[in-house]
């Protein structure tokens, strides 16, 4: 999904989504990063956080704990709920991810 049309479902600016892609960019083990929630249904608020799940084989806590750090660092005015997909033992989660999820990063 081209930044435009991400920017305007998920209510983020083109800019906190370059600068998120950026971070996963960073890290090749990152194969693709799914937008799930309430920004990927298109019903988010002011204020709602950003729901991410990171796929990718080589991906282990430690590396997740490396890439939120870089995303805090962004100072983004959001919260950012980063988990890794293979890691997510609730069922329902799951199919709502698979239901709704958003190709986030890499960018279409």
């Amino acid at each position: 999904m081209p930044h435009e049309a991400l920017a305007e479902r998920s209510g983020l600016s083109v800019g906190n989504i370059a600068a998120l892609q950026r971070v996963f960019a960073n890290h090749p083990e990152v194969e693709q990063a799914l937008l799930y929630g309430s920004r990927a249904k298109g019903t988010a608020r002011k204020g709602s956080d950003i729901d991410l799940t990171l796929l990718g084989d080589k991906l282990d806590y430690r590396l997740l704990t490396r890439i939120e750090t870089e995303i805090d660092d962004l100072l983004l005015p959001y919260t950012v709920d980063l988990s890794l997909f293979q890691q997510i033992d609730n069922p329902d989660l799951i199919d709502h991810i698979r239901r709704v999820g958003l190709i986030f990063y890499p960018s279409q």
